[in-house]
């Protein structure tokens, strides 16, 4: 795996772990009823996750085009890394509506 393709991955597994660490604050500014701080969140994790996944896209046209050669460890942890950013916003996202509904009932 050239240093190149090495580099490229970290840079996804970057991109994609803010984008995590976002949803996952989201979720907790919404437990404390921050939902303006939640939404905030949620939108950083989208631009920080879109990087990521534009670093995945030309990785996976590099590979088409056979210019990866052998795949190594790090790029399936980049894209395992992808997969759970992207499902930590579909859950942060229901939790956030929930965290919602439970503040409106409250009122």
């Amino acid at each position: 795996m050239s240093e190149e393709l090495v580099m490229e991955c970290f840079q996804l597994i970057t991109y994609v772990g803010t984008a995590r660490s976002c949803f996952i604050n989201a979720i907790q500014s919404a437990k404390a009823g921050n939902f303006e701080e939640a939404a905030e969140l949620i939108k950083q994790g989208d631009e920080a996750f879109v990087q990521g996944h534009t670093g995945h896209a030309g990785l996976l046209a590099k590979e088409a085009n056979g210019e990866l050669g052998n795949v190594g460890l790090i790029l399936i942890h980049a894209e395992d890394q992808l997969m759970s950013a992207e499902s930590f916003r579909i859950i942060a996202e229901e939790m956030i509506d929930i965290y919602k509904k439970m503040a409106e009932d409250k009122q």
